[in-house]
């Protein structure tokens, strides 16, 4: 199985050359760390940066430079920084080519949970409804089982719904799956050592399988 940061790695193999991107909260902050070379993207953050790099090593650390998880960046040459409100124009705006949110559901029609568990302290949604609501593309960094072993990849969503109808791809510690226009998880890679019967048996929803069926690269 993968673990986040080989996740956060297949994922950034999805990016686009010239992309403006956004990093959600949790896995998808690694991203960040595996960019590949050849290609130039820019890093949003709701709170209001343009041009986010790397994490930062010990003694790099600016405690102002912050995402909107609050873990510390830095920045690349000809960064920007403006205001919530400016960043969420841009949001709103459908100026964000990419998406990447973790969830903790996502159903077989695109749909997404991730931002409340009933009976639960939570920080809130923050701008995850904005960025389902806007975004050009979403893929979601998740796990494919809860603390139960019990599937997360479902036919409905159980938890409170972030958005409807919106991702469109999903990376797993199992595997790479497309969600389908017409509803179903498409089984695209499996994790190094995983089964294609061993993601069928972690995911309730609809799940195809066809063609070749690739092992991640790790």
């Amino acid at each position: 199985m993968l673990d986040k940061h080989q996740i956060a790695k297949r994922i950034a193999r999805e990016l686009k050359d010239g992309y403006y991107v956004n990093l959600g909260i949790g896995i998808p902050t690694l991203v960040a760390n595996y960019i590949p070379q050849n290609i130039n993207v820019v890093l949003q953050s709701e709170n209001g940066l343009l041009g986010i790099g790397p994490f930062p090593a010990e003694g790099e650390v600016d405690a102002d430079l912050i995402n909107a998880g609050k873990q510390t960046i830095t920045m690349v040459d000809g960064s920007s920084l403006f205001s919530s409100a400016e960043s969420f124009a841009m949001i709103r705006g459908e100026h964000v080519d990419l998406t990447i949110l973790g969830a903790m559901e996502v159903s077989e029609n695109g749909d997404i949970a991730n931002w409340k568990i009933p009976g639960k302290m939570v920080k809130g949604m923050g701008g995850a409804m904005d960025l389902v609501a806007s975004a050009k593309n979403i893929i979601v960094a998740m796990q494919h089982v809860n603390k139960e072993g019990k599937s997360k990849l479902l036919k409905e969503c159980t938890l409170p719904i972030t958005g409807l109808h919106c991702v469109k791809k999903i990376v797993t510690e199992l595997a790479v799956l497309d969600v389908l226009p017409e509803g179903g998880f498409r089984l695209l890679e499996v994790a190094p050592g995983v089964t294609v019967e061993e993601v069928q048996n972690a995911t309730e929803g609809k799940l195809i399988v066809g063609g070749e069926i690739k092992t991640i690269e790790v």
